[in-house]
């Protein structure tokens, strides 16, 4: 494969991604030939050409996975998900997986790989199937589709917005037989533990030396000189005055009051958090019992890929308590994730949410590094309701995940252990506490210089 182009093949298989690495600065104004592989819309691509000088675009071929290719992939990512739980002596990160499917036969299927996984958490054995499923996978008509279109193209790297997509793995692989360089993000600070990293690179892009540590750790297989600390793109965006929509704009839109405190709630996916309009509601109750609608008021930011409508009854009921803000993000009927990205004016949303709002109420949410931009504190919800929705669903299952052991300790965030807390904890006047900022700086590192890191990297010209 020829190296004397500067022809960059850009791997976006889904939405993931576009805000972090389309709208930031990593590909803007930069002189080398962007090629963006893709699985949009045509109006999709339309919105993306207005921030990125895109050259070509190519439709990623249609991938079908075969029942080998699916069965060794899941049983890869639970056997490492036994062998990580031992690493690091925590149970919690079984919970990672899915053991609840609904349908009967994917009650068989995954019953049968849940017999088998724990006799193969031995490393050396998961290294075992990890190369009969990279054998596998090329031998999918995908891979042949594939390699035909990058012998085409010949890009000098191939860059992908994050590690989960099953066609990089394809793809990545068609790339290294062709010589050809290729790159991923990882894309979040809570990804690695749970073992759903199928493709094989020649840079992983991680977002601090935390993160590194993660990599090595539970991919040791991985050269140290392969995995780069480059913080992530998504932080750059509050370092910009003009993200910060001009506050009589703001609040006339969200119809909001100049003269009352803000308090955000901003919700998680009904699989993370199914009880959120409880805890909703159960702020709005106590602020009304306390008196203190006049002064303060709630603005809803709910997660952008839940389209349950389960806030609906309780915003009805509260409406000239809570406000929503709602994302502005793309998503066509199907709602699947090759169709769901958000607009550039949600990044001018979230940053303006932060920026007005006095504090962030959630349960568990990479939110409270958002916020900590403008050294507001953050509260995560500890306690349960007692009419759950969920039933074996718990708040204390959430906060044992891996990613949370980053805390400096217990006073990183404001706990909110019971309803009845929630007057002398939520009503509160102070900033991020010195251990938010702390957190913030293991996880998030050096983020103001996340776009020229990658661009270094990646020998951007």
């Amino acid at each position: 494969m020829e190296e004397n182009n500067n022809k960059i093949l850009l791997l976006f298989p889904d939405g993931v991604g576009v805000r972090n690495y389309l709208y930031s600065e990593v590909f803007k104004e930069i002189k080398d030939n962007l090629i963006l592989f893709h699985n949009f819309d045509p109006e999709t691509i339309k919105v993306i050409k207005e921030d990125v000088s895109i050259g070509d675009t190519i439709t990623i071929p249609v991938y079908n996975e075969s029942i080998k290719e699916k069965f060794l992939r899941e049983l890869i990512c639970l056997s490492r998900l036994y062998s990580n739980a031992e690493k690091v002596d925590n149970k919690a990160v079984l919970a990672y997986w899915n053991w609840n499917q609904k349908t009967f036969s994917k009650k068989i299927f995954y019953n049968l790989i849940q017999r088998i996984a724990p006799f193969l958490k031995n490393y050396a054995v998961i290294l075992k199937l990890e190369r009969k499923y990279q054998k596998l996978i090329r031998q999918n008509p995908f891979y042949d589709e594939v390699k035909v279109i990058l012998k085409k193209v010949q890009p000098r790297i191939v860059f992908c917005s994050h590690q989960r997509s099953l066609k990089a793995a394809t793809i990545f692989a068609a790339a290294k037989d062709l010589g050809i360089t290729t790159t991923t993000v990882i894309y979040s600070w809570d990804n690695l533990p749970k073992a759903r990293m199928a493709l094989l690179a020649d840079n992983y892009l991680v977002w601090s030396e935390y993160m590194k540590k993660e990599m090595e750790l539970y991919y040791p297989e991985v050269s140290r000189k392969c995995i780069h600390i480059t913080g992530s793109p998504q932080f750059e965006f509050y370092e910009d005055e003009n993200n910060i929509i001009k506050k009589e704009t703001f609040y006339k839109e969200y119809d909001l009051d100049p003269n009352k405190k803000i308090i955000c709630f901003s919700g998680d996916d009904t699989l993370t958090s199914p009880d959120d309009p409880s805890y909703l509601k159960d702020i709005a109750q106590e602020i009304t019992k306390a008196n203190l609608q006049d002064e303060y008021q709630i603005l809803l930011r709910r997660c952008p890929v839940d389209f349950s409508g389960r806030f609906e009854s309780v915003v009805n009921e509260y409406k000239d308590l809570i406000k929503e803000a709602t994302p502005l993000w793309h998503f066509n009927s199907s709602k699947h994730w090759s169709a769901i990205y958000p607009y550039f004016d949600d990044v001018k949303l979230l940053v303006s949410t932060a920026f007005y709002s006095d504090i962030v109420v959630n349960v568990g949410s990479t939110m409270a590094f958002d916020f900590a931009m403008f050294n507001k504190p953050c509260i995560f919800i500890n306690y349960d309701q007692e009419n759950k929705n969920v039933k074996d669903w718990s708040v204390k299952t959430i906060y044992q995940f891996q990613h949370f052991r980053s805390m400096p300790n217990n006073n990183t965030v404001v706990w909110l252990n019971s309803k009845e807390e929630i007057i002398e904890k939520v009503i509160i006047k102070k900033s991020c506490s010195l251990e938010m900022n702390q957190w913030k700086e293991i996880v998030l590192d050096d983020y103001k210089r996340a776009s020229k890191k990658i661009q270094e990297i990646i020998k951007i010209n």
